[in-house]
């Protein structure tokens, strides 16, 4: 235990999780992800393989806050369905189980929620990309998404106040730009948002 200690001080960044108890890495599923006693960490499985991400900046929270806003704004009083912030498990299929920083269920998709979590796909995923995540949401997480069917997909770049949209077609994502300022997002899912880019980012 101590020399995880050391690393994740030493290191914040998302590591193999590979001191947990457990199945080999590449083989982790839900249960066994479920099975793993509350130690004040936060885990996904991606592939079959356990990580740890170290705990959000005060920064990404604030954004994570106003995408919250937004959405509920245009998504849930309009009652086209629920926004969802972390940490909320969603088992995309059986070795990958996410906790995406926002996400968005049509009406239309309710009955993937159960009393524990969500399974299968929701219509938009967001991740707010900090330094110690961003690798792994462009290329780790996008892969588990498009291979689960998730229709649209949202990177958001604080450094440089900037949103990618990336849209499925067939099994693989295109991505349809990304936005800053005053510029709207051309979302599929949620159609003629009216929010700038700027205002899902926080003045200070």
């Amino acid at each position: 235990m101590t020399t995880t200690t050391r690393a994740t001080e030493s290191s914040p960044v998302v590591i193999p999780a590979d001191w947990v108890p457990g199945p080999k890495q590449g083989q982790w599923t839900y249960e066994d992800y479920a099975a793993i006693p509350e130690d004040g960490h936060r885990y996904e499985v991606i592939g079959g393989m356990l990580y740890m991400s170290p705990a959000p900046i005060p920064k990404h929270q604030k954004i994570v806050k106003k995408l919250l806003h937004y959405l509920e704004l245009f998504v849930e009083i309009p009652e086209l369905g629920e926004v969802y912030i972390g940490p909320v498990d969603v088992e995309l299929s059986y070795r990958n189980v996410v906790q995406p920083d926002v996400f968005v269920l049509l009406n239309e998709h309710f009955d993937l929620e159960t009393e524990t979590r969500i399974v299968g796909a929701p219509d938009l995923a967001i991740e707010v990309a900090s330094p110690s995540t961003a690798s792994r949401d462009r290329h780790k997480k996008r892969a588990a998404y498009a291979s689960a069917g998730v229709p649209e997909y949202w990177l958001v770049y604080p450094k440089d106040q900037m949103i990618e949209v990336l849209i499925l077609e067939g099994n693989i994502y295109r991505s349809l730009g990304s936005f800053n300022g005053h510029d709207t997002l051309p979302s599929r899912v949620i159609p003629d948002l009216p929010v700038s880019v700027e205002q899902f980012f926080p003045k200070r």
